[in-house]
């Protein structure tokens, strides 16, 4: 294959499409908008699934490099309601098929198995725009623009490249998320510590939820939940942290303070991130010379799939790319076809999934949910 590969986005969907090409021989280029791979924090900690994103990381020769981050443990999972009580508690016995791993390690890994040249860090896109020979150009906020033989869009929820294909844009969900830590729980806020467990922990009612994990060492991330208006959470004063946790936490008042203290005793400011989702059978025509991978083409409300699903995607299109060195648009078909019914099924599981959390009861939803999770894998 001499068409080169122009990548824009170093998630991991992107990371892993490098990688696979890298082990085929095939040249490609990631284009990233950070400053570098320590500009920003990558989130939390990820259940690697066996048949995604297990698949994923074996298709790029790195499985034994993901084991080497498992943390040993962290599937415990426990339920409770608001007031502290365990509804559902499942320790991690070691047999389970979705071994947690931290976000950033798991990056780290993906860039240190590229060639040093892979990445290019900085590289904001500004905008895209095809040419006549069915190349496309890229134009970056720089100034400087490069011609893409084949480009991919491993860019995110708000991908830049989606254009080219589709004029769909996310839309918000109704759900936002704040996002909190608590470093040294056990010593500093050990009921916390204990509410957590060795795992990770989800309190819901209805419309609200206040989920965390365990992460490396003592510290816990927490996720709060609410299904407000943008407007409602436009009222609340992020720039003054301390009111922003107090107005959140209000909504939660009469909760547990093991609880509550996971929002109102956090070591770091709170972070709003409103949840937003493309249409559940979104897909687009085949559009020459260009494609999507994760949240560029299916960007649903978080329902624990959304990074398996991008590192697949990437290892997919690699493979397929491999497979069909000579018809690059075969390559793309056949790939397009696959994520197209993987990602419906996926996007309308995590409706379901917020479905529960809306209604009246969500903790009893939930634990069915969990109920049959536990029978299908025993």
């Amino acid at each position: 294959m001499t068409t080169s590969v122009t990548i824009i986005g170093a998630g991991l969907g992107g990371l892993v499409l490098a990688r696979v090409l890298h082990v085929h021989g095939i040249q490609a280029t990631v284009f990233e908008a950070d400053a570098s791979p320590t500009a920003r924090m990558q989130g939390g900690m990820l259940d690697i699934h066996a048949e995604d994103g297990q698949v994923a990381l074996a298709a790029a020769g790195l499985t034994g490099a993901f084991e080497a981050l498992i943390l040993e443990g962290r599937q415990a999972f426990r339920l409770l309601d608001p007031e502290g009580r365990v509804l559902f508690d499942k320790p991690d016995d070691g047999m389970g098929s979705r071994p947690e791993v931290q976000r950033g390690e798991l990056r780290q890994m993906l860039l240190e198995s590229l060639p040093e040249d892979t990445v290019q860090w900085n590289r904001r896109v500004s905008d895209v725009r095809r040419l006549a020979d069915g190349r496309h150009e890229v134009r970056f906020t720089d100034g400087a623009t490069i011609h893409a033989d084949l480009l991919v869009g491993a860019d995110g929820a708000w991908s830049k490249v989606r254009a080219l294909v589709t004029d769909v844009v996310p839309t918000y969900t109704g759900t936002g998320c704040i996002e909190t830590y608590l470093f040294n729980a056990d010593s500093k806020h050990p009921a916390t510590a204990r509410a957590v467990g060795g795992g990770s922990m989800g309190a819901p009612a209805t419309g609200r939820a206040i989920m965390a994990h365990r992460e490396r060492g003592d510290t816990l991330h927490a996720y709060v939940m609410l299904d407000r208006t943008k407007e409602w959470f436009t009222s609340v004063d992020f720039a003054d942290p301390a009111m922003a946790a107090n107005r959140i936490a209000e909504e939660f008042k009469d909760w547990a303070p093991a609880l509550t203290a996971l929002i109102t005793d956090s070591d770091t400011d709170p972070v709003l991130r409103l949840f937003h989702a493309l249409p559940v059978e979104h897909r687009w025509e085949r559009v020459p010379g260009v494609t999507l991978i994760g949240d560029a083409a299916h960007v649903t409300a978080p329902n624990g799939d959304g990074a398996n699903l991008a590192m697949l995607d990437g290892a997919e299109l690699g493979l397929a790319l491999a497979a069909h060195p000579n018809d690059v648009e075969q390559a793309l078909r056949e790939f397009e076809h696959a994520m197209f019914v993987r990602s419906a099924k996926s996007a309308g599981q995590g409706v379901g999934f917020y479905e529960i959390l809306a209604s009246e009861d969500p903790a009893r939803g939930l634990i069915g949910m969990l109920d049959e999770d536990v029978a299908a894998s025993s």
